[in-house]
C-alpha cells in the first residue's frame, strides 16, 4: 500500500518562539504529516512543556539532537524529516547528525555560517540520498509562483534589470548610545550569527527569490554595509550582476524607521514589468509595454496557470504567512511521499539546499565586498 502520511520531527521551536510556532501550524494544515518527536530546547523544563502541549510521548522528547537522530532513525516508526528551526550557529551541525542518520531535512535560513559548511550539507545530502529544503518563505506564495510563471512565459520579454528592496524598523534601537537588550540580541552576536546580520537574515531573502522568480545567477556583488558601530551589519545596499551581464540593485535595512517586512520585487523586462510586495502578497503588479498596467490578484481572473491553482481560498479572502509556509511543507510532503513510493517526483516549486548553498555564498561576498571598498567581489 502507498505511503500517504509522513512523520516529522523538530529540532528548537520551544514554548514561545515565533517561527517554531509558525512551522508547526504550518506543517499541520494539509493533514500530510504529524508532528512525533523534537528536541525543543536546551531548557529540559521547556522542552518537556514543549514536547506535552505538542501531544509527544515524553520518550520521543529528547535532551539533545544527537540522540534524536540516533533513536529515530533506529526506530522503525521513526520520523521522515526533521524541521530545523534553531538559532543560525547550529543548523550546520544539526542538519549533517540528521543527514548521517538518513533522515530527510527541512531547515530555517539561512543554511550556516560559511560557503565551507554549505557545501559539505549539499553533497552529504546527495550521498546520502536526503531531500534537504530550505524554508526561504516567499516563493511559498502564489503570487510569487505567478511571477516566476509569467517570466519564464516571456509575459515580459528579456529581463533587463532588478530591482529590490527588505526595509524593517525592528531593530532602530540599536542605533541608540545603550540599545535595548530584547530577545533578538543573538541576531547581532557574531558567534551565534555568523560574519552578517542583516543580510543573511533579510538579504537573502531577496537574492532567493530573485533567482527563484527569475532563474538568474549572480556573478558578482559590489556593496557597503553600514553597522553604526555595532558587530554586525544593519543596513547594506548591493550592485549585482548576473550571468547574463544584466545589473540589479538591493537594499536591505533593519533600521529603516516606518517600515515593518516590506520585501519589494521589481522585475524589468523588454515588453513590460512586474512588482511584488510581500505586504500585499495577493497582489501583481503587471505593466506590459505601451498597456495599460493590470493588478492581478490570487484567485481572480486573468491569473495564469497551473501557478495561480496553488490559492487555497477564494478571492478576496487574504492569505498569509502560514499558508505560505504550508505551501512549503505541501510540496515537500508531496515530493517525499512520492520518493518512497518510488514516483518521480519534482522539487521545482522548492528551494532546496542548493539554494541555501547560495545564500552563504551570496552574504560572503557581499561582506567581502563591502571590506575591500566596494569591490565588484565574486559570489
Amino acid at each position: 500500500m502507498a505511503k500517504t502520511k509522513l512523520r516529522y520531527g523538530m529540532v528548537g521551536g520551544g514554548i514561545g518562539s515565533f517561527i517554531g510556532e509558525v512551522h508547526r501550524k504550518a506543517a499541520g494544515m494539509d493533514g500530510r504529516m504529524a508532528l512525533c518527536a523534537g528536541c525543543f530546547s536546551q531548557n529540559a523544563e521547556r522542552n518537556a512543556q514543549t514536547g506535552c502541549q505538542c501531544g509527544l510521548d515524553a520518550e520521543r522528547v529528547y535532551a539533545s539532537y544527537a540522540a534524536m537522530a540516533s533513536a529515530e532513525a533506529a526506530r522503525e516508526d521513526g520520523i521522515d524529516f526533521v524541521s530545523i528551526v534553531t538559532q543560525n550557529d547550529s543548523h550546520y551541525e544539526i542538519a549533517k547528525a540528521f543527514l548521517q542518520a538518513g533522515v530527510h531535512i527541512v531547515c530555517e535560513k539561512p543554511l550556516c555560517l560559511t560557503a565551507a559548511q554549505a557545501q559539505e550539507l549539499s553533497a552529504l545530502a546527495r550521498r546520502n540520498d536526503c531531500l534537504f529544503a530550505v524554508s526561504y518563505t516567499y516563493p511559498g506564495y502564489t503570487m510569487s509562483r505567478v511571477m516566476r510563471q509569467m517570466i519564464a512565459d516571456g509575459a515580459i520579454g528579456e529581463i533587463v534589470a532588478v530591482n529590490a528592496e527588505y526595509a524593517q524598523d525592528w531593530l532602530l534601537d540599536e542605533l541608540s548610545p545603550q540599545p535595548q537588550q530584547g530577545n533578538y540580541v543573538w541576531r547581532m552576536d557574531p558567534a551565534v550569527s555568523g560574519a552578517s546580520n542583516c543580510v543573511a537574515d533579510i538579504g537573502t531573502h531577496i537574492a532567493c527569490f530573485v533567482h527563484y522568480v527569475t532563474g538568474l545567477p549572480i556573478r558578482r556583488v559590489a556593496a557597503t554595509v553600514n553597522r553604526y558601530g555595532r558587530l554586525l551589519d544593519l543596513n547594506a545596499n548591493i550592485l549585482v550582476e548576473y550571468e547574463n551581464g544584466v545589473n540589479g540593485a538591493y537594499w536591505c535595512s533593519q533600521v529603516a524607521a516606518g517600515h515593518a517586512n516590506g520585501l519589494v520585487v521589481r522585475v524589468y523586462g523588454t515588453r513590460g514589468s512586474l512588482q511584488w510586495h510581500q505586504e500585499t502578497p495577493d497582489l501583481l503588479r503587471f505593466a506590459p509595454k505601451g498597456e495599460p498596467v493590470r493588478v492581478l490578484e490570487r484567485g481572480g481572473h486573468g491569473v495564469p496557470q497551473p501557478a495561480g491553482s496553488g490559492s487555497r481560498l477564494p478571492v478576496g479572502h487574504p492569505e498569509g504567512l502560514y499558508v505560505a509556509f504550508a505551501n512549503i511543507y505541501r510540496d515537500f510532503a508531496q515530493a517525499l511521499l512520492q520518493k518512497q513510493n518510488g514516483i518521480p517526483y519534482d522539487t521545482g516549486s522548492l528551494t532546496m539546499v542548493e539554494e541555501g548553498v547560495a545564500g552563504v555564498r551570496f552574504v560572503e561576498a557581499v561582506i567581502a565586498s563591502a571590506a575591500d571598498g566596494s569591490a565588484w567581489t565574486a559570489v
